[in-house]
Parts: C-alpha cells; structure tokens; sequence
C-alpha cells in the first residue's frame, strides 16, 4: 500500500520525520487523523496505485489509512498506476480507472518496461522525476501567465575603450534578476537578456542570454521581441560607446585623455516602434530630478504601456541596493505609488501590473 508523508513544509529537511501507514502509531502514541490529512494538502499524489487501490476508490472503500484521506481530500487527486500488463488491460482495472478520472482525478499513465512478472509492457509506474514533470506542467497551466514568452533584460551595458577599461555604471541587475524570477513563478515562459553581472537566477526555467555591450542588447532583443507576449526594460543601457576602441591598452601619456563618444541605439526606442498591438512594453526610468515629467516624455516617446519610475532622491531606491520605491505610470497617466519594499516585492508588483495588462 502506498504511504501517507506528511506535508513538505513538515519534512524539510528530509530526515527523520514520520511516514504514516496506519490510523494509529503504537511507538507514539499519536492518531493519524485522515481527515485532517485530506484537509491541509494543495494536491495528493498516489504512487504507485496498485488495481486493488484503485478498485477501492472507485468503490468508495475505506479500509486503511490512504482510502481514508482521498475520500476525505479537497484538493486536485493525481494516481500513477503500477502493476502487470494483464492486470492493467483487464476490463475492470479500465473501468475503474475511467470511473475514478470522471471523478475528477487525474491519471498519470504508466509507462512501458520490464514488470514484476518478467514481462515487457505497459503497466509500469512512471519514474519520479515523470511525474514531478506531469504535475508541474498541470499546475503551471492555471498561473496568470502561462503559455506567455516574456522578454526581460537586466543589469548595465559595458561599453569598450581599450582591452583593459571600459564606460559602464552601477547597475547591479537586482532588479531585472527579480522580475524574470516573479514572472517565473507566475507561469511566463522568461528570456532574461542580462549584461555583465554577478546575479544568479533562482528559477531554473529562465533562459538567460549574456551580453557586454548596447549594440549586443539590441540584437539579442531583435531576435526574441517578435514572439514575445511582453518586455520589461529593466537594463541600464548606456547612452553612449567610443567611436574608437584601441586595440591595446592606452597608456598614461598626459594629463588628459579625450575619448570621442556616440551614441548607442535606443533600444526602447527601438522595440516600440516595432510593437505589435497584442505586444506590452515596460520601461524604466531612473531619474534625479523633475521625475514624473521626464518618466511620462519617456513613456509617450517610446510608446510604452506603462513606466517604473524610481528616484535616486528616495532613500533606499536606485542601484545597488535591496530595496526599491517606484511608481508606475501606465498610457492614460493613472498613477500607483508604493512604498519602499524589497526588490523581490517590487518585482511582483510590476508583474501583477503587467498580468493584469495582459488579461484585458
């Protein structure tokens, strides 16, 4: 018979704590209550579920401690079944596992193998990394942005002089890294293109694109932004790059050193006049003085769908730090002002923002 574990939250780490297989546990004394374990679950898994534990759920039969928390469980049900090919094709072990998926449980089909018997076929349990697999790409299916590819670049720009130095600024990346993480978590499918930094992603999923400099943000935005849902612009782009690069490190020859500048493309510029009407483009603005207006020119000018707006005035905001106070602007200037949070806690802000946008 399959085990009843405790919840995660309950065995972190995972050693030394109970697996309950009976109502009662004689070494200590405690009941196992199986309606409080059909309660507290998001989501119960059984695995493997042989035909005679399957016979019993379709039969609504409660003779141990597993029958009695799933017909005692609220939440979503999912059964891996795990048993011999003749048994899993035989016309009862199908109608039950019909009865039991029009139950609303879901079935995590087995795969095919060697079986107990010696026997190659159908009927083996799926491994346990299939069915975290099958579970996450349910529960994904119901976060508000699922199926969206979403666009996220991140950290500053370095613009070349010589070999050895090179024009850049402080962006530390926090930012961006927080937001592609939170839009992770919401379900979207991330495209982080991030330029020099030491952050690290905490959601494995986010495919990450490494760049230097503006021009090479530019390209690798091209090349996503067509089949992007949405772009958050949270990378500190340089404004300008050398004419020149040397091509070996200059020496200290005078008390001066003039060094010709151009400008870099405006990316944002750039993504805005391509935008699609079905597209959502986010922008920044880090600003140190007359804020507002110079965040709604921005917002107009590049044709965005909303602005972040963070002042180097306001304690606590700006680059480097852990914490952030932004103010979000949309296209008919509605106005929302937080206070200072972490930058985890902006960056789901900004993302509900953004859902939001996207469901009307």
């Amino acid at each position: 018979m399959p085990l009843i574990s405790l919840p995660l939250s309950r065995f972190l780490p995972f050693q030394k704590k109970p697996v309950l297989s009976e109502y009662f546990t004689p070494e200590t004394g405690e009941w196992n209550n199986h309606v409080e374990l059909g309660l507290w679950a998001d989501l119960l898994v059984i695995a493997p579920a042989s035909a005679n534990t399957m016979a019993k759920m379709a039969g609504g039969l409660c003779d141990n401690l597993l029958t009695a928390v799933y017909l005692s469980a609220k939440c979503p049900v999912y059964f891996a079944p795990a048993m011999d090919l003749d048994m899993w094709k035989h016309p009862s072990t199908v109608q039950n596992v019909a009865k039991l998926q029009s139950f609303g449980n879901i079935l995590i089909k087995p795969g095919s193998g060697e079986l107990a018997s010696g026997l190659h076929g159908e009927g083996r349990m799926a491994e346990p990394e299939e069915i975290v697999d099958f579970i996450s790409a349910v529960l994904k299916k119901k976060l508000p942005l699922a199926d969206h590819k979403i666009l996220v670049t991140a950290g500053p720009t370095y613009e070349a002089i010589d070999p050895v130095r090179f024009i850049g600024n402080h962006s530390s990346g926090k930012m961006g890294f927080a937001i592609a993480d939170e839009l992770a978590i919401m379900g979207a499918d991330v495209i982080l293109i991030s330029g020099p930094t030491a952050q690290v992603n905490k959601q494995k999923s986010i495919k990450r694109i490494d760049v230097t400099t503006a021009a090479e943000m530019l390209h690798a935005c091209e090349k996503e932004y067509s089949t992007a849902k949405a772009c958050i612009m949270s990378a500190a782009v340089a404004d300008y790059t050398p004419i020149a690069v040397a091509d070996k490190k200059i020496k200290k020859k005078a008390d001066t050193l003039d060094i010709e500048l151009k400008a870099t493309a405006d990316i944002l510029k750039t993504l805005g006049e391509k935008k699609r009407s079905d597209q959502l483009l986010v922008g920044f603005a880090l600003e140190t003085n007359d804020e507002e207006q110079n965040a709604i020119q921005k917002l107009q000018k590049k044709n965005l769908d909303f602005i972040v707006l963070n002042s180097l005035n306001d304690e606590g905001a700006g680059f480097k730090n852990d914490t952030n106070k932004i103010t979000i602007i949309d296209s008919s200037l509605q106005k929302t002002t937080y206070q200072l949070k972490s930058k985890d806690e902006v960056a789901r802000d900004i993302c509900l923002k953004l859902a939001e946008l996207i469901k009307k």
